[in-house]
């Protein structure tokens, strides 16, 4: 019998890739992840967001070039997703949450799709830049880009030694109340 910690193992796995091949990536494939993104739960079913999938390397790298450090991820994606979102003050984290909710399940969906995806975060400071790239109305922005590929070789290597990328399980999970000192 498989073991809950078994089934849910691809998840734990799924992480972020910021190096790409060339190799584009297939419009079936991004479409399927943008579908997995709108179908994502959200505030009272309000669904505030809206997909921008993005090929034209032209596009891709300027919104890399006025974003960096955060946007380096962009730079060899052959694809990225633009999550845009209301920019609505007063439900601002709401928002912030379910565009969350949104990124994570793209993440995972690319992950069983057998490509990386990564999360490149659209500073404050040039939040009207890219809105202007992308054509958006003044009531709207990104501030997340899902970058989308067949990682590199590299990029696919682990980042730290088995049992090291994450704080021990006894720092991070409690039960029933915060522990005493």
């Amino acid at each position: 019998m498989v073991t809950a910690d078994e089934r849910l193992r691809e998840i734990r796995r799924t992480r972020q890739y910021r190096e790409f091949e060339p190799q584009p990536v297939e419009k079936g494939d991004l479409d399927a992840l943008v579908d997995v993104g709108r179908w994502s739960g959200s505030s009272a079913n309000s669904q505030p967001w809206r997909f921008i999938v993005i090929r034209d390397p032209a596009t891709i790298r300027a919104i890399h070039d006025i974003g960096l450090p955060s946007t380096r991820g962009l730079a060899t994606a052959p694809a990225v997703i633009a999550i845009v979102v209301p920019s609505d003050e007063k439900k601002a984290v709401g928002i912030a949450y379910d565009e969350g909710r949104a990124t994570e399940r793209i993440l995972i969906a690319a992950g069983m799709l057998d490509l990386g995806a990564g999360i490149s975060w659209m500073m404050p400071r040039i939040r009207d830049q890219v809105g202007r790239i992308l054509g958006l109305p003044e009531d709207r922005m990104v501030r997340t880009i899902v970058q989308v590929g067949h990682p590199t070789a590299a990029a696919r290597m682990p980042k730290s030694a088995p049992g090291e990328a994450r704080l021990p399980r006894d720092e991070v999970v409690f039960e029933e109340r915060w522990p005493a000192e």
